[in-house]
């Protein structure tokens, strides 16, 4: 083809995409962000360049001219690391979700076999990081948390430089897996950071560990729980996860290495002879096996000798809260007793029933309009600040069985 003949399709590719530009700008909402719409145009040359198809790219931009302004509230706010660490685990690890792992467990358990047998990894676990991510799916039907993950992904590239690079690869990655018929490119909806699907996984490592456990020739973590807890137990198994063995150990630190050793690295018979010892009084099944000790609340509160499932589990989520909490509820699905040791809260904690009781009192008296789920978030912690004020006490903004009485009374 002859240079001349060349540059007169490129002009007309470029008159056409400026065509192309100019009808879209005109058809704006008046709400458009402009610079959000240049964004997503720009971007999908990289994405084209990258494998996407532009029929693709388009349609999973259809309609879409406004970043997520959610996206980025939740993205300055993760539990994860703000919480403290009794609040964190008293949401995530309570009689209402053992419960319902427990129940889930029985139903699944066909499918738990086999998935256990081919990847050697706890059901319990897996169970665990369901609940976890989604509340055993049931977070997949709530619109006010589950998002357009085009939007979403889109949102944190234009507005979020610390996040940019990730969201543009995560996005690029999640418009293949619409490409390849996983699923289609109008149900691609995420989390905030376009994590997908019962278990949670973001774009990329989906393609990395997708596990089609029942057979139908796709990997649907959306709709096939198999397909999640597979896929979920396939990114722990090639993480090296240690089949048979736990995640840790609650243990008694003896009092002259209180505020020492915190993650230092032994093998449990030389923590053994340092005079550490289960809370529980059990004796360490194996004292070859190596852990870190792990004291999340300082020396007032329970402490851990962590094996290396505990580390591996932070391959799916790198926070020490998260994966005890996974390990935590893990164990009492399985029908181990909860902790030994309680966490320095200060006050004496609700159950779930009484969590519940306490958001309808707050509601009643118009100080919260969340929803009512017995989770102690920083809605809720809001609305018992402000009764606090009201009432003349000191604004902790804790769940208290004594605030509860309080307002029993009002």
């Amino acid at each position: 083809m002859s240079t001349a003949r060349t540059m007169t399709n490129l002009t007309r590719l470029a008159a056409g995409f400026c065509a192309f530009l100019m009808v879209v700008a005109a058809s704006l909402p008046a709400r458009a962000d402009a610079g959000f719409v240049r964004w997503i145009q720009s971007f999908e040359n990289v994405a084209a360049k990258a494998g996407v198809s532009r029929e693709v790219y388009r349609a999973a931009f259809a309609g879409i001219t406004e970043p997520d302004p959610e996206v980025i509230e939740k993205a300055r706010y993760q539990p994860e690391f703000r919480d403290k660490v009794w609040d964190y685990i008293d949401n995530r690890v309570n009689e209402e979700q053992v419960a319902k792992g427990r129940s889930a467990r029985a139903q699944l358990s066909t499918w738990l076999d086999r998935i256990e047998k081919r990847f050697g990894v706890d059901r319990d676990v897996l169970l665990a990081i369901w609940s976890m991510e989604t509340n055993y799916g049931q977070i997949l039907q709530r619109q006010d948390v589950m998002r357009s993950l085009p939007r979403s992904l889109a949102t944190l590239a234009y507005l979020d430089k610390s996040r940019a690079t990730f969201a543009r690869q995560q996005l690029i990655a999640a418009l293949k897996i619409a490409q390849s018929g996983d699923i289609k490119v109008n149900e691609l909806i995420s989390s905030w950071a376009g994590a997908m699907g019962h278990t949670q996984f973001i774009p990329t490592s989906y393609l990395a560990y997708k596990v089609d456990m029942d057979g139908d020739g796709h990997a649907n973590i959306w709709e096939s729980v198999p397909d999640a807890l597979a896929t979920a137990a396939n990114l722990l198994h090639r993480n090296g996860w240690q089949s048979g063995r736990t995640w840790g150990y609650e243990v008694i630190v003896p009092d002259k290495y209180r505020g020492k050793l915190e993650r230092d690295n032994r093998s449990i018979a030389q923590w053994a002879s340092l005079g550490f010892r289960r809370a529980n009084g059990r004796a360490f099944p194996d004292g070859s096996e190596r852990a870190n000790l792990v004291r999340l609340a300082g020396d007032n509160g329970p402490a851990f000798l962590m094996t290396k499932n505990f580390f591996v589990i932070k391959r799916y989520n790198n926070a020490d809260k998260y994966a005890l909490a996974v390990g935590l509820l893990a164990d009492q699905i399985g029908g181990y007793s909860g902790l030994v040791v309680d966490w320095p809260r200060g006050y004496k904690p609700l159950s779930m029933d009484e969590r519940y009781e306490l958001q309808k009192h707050l509601s009643r008296f118009g100080l919260y309009d969340g929803k009512i789920d017995g989770k102690i978030g920083s809605g809720s912690k809001a609305a018992i600040m402000a009764l606090q004020q009201q009432a003349g006490m000191p604004q902790d903004g804790n769940a208290s069985k004594a605030l509860l009485e309080f307002l029993r009374k009002r």
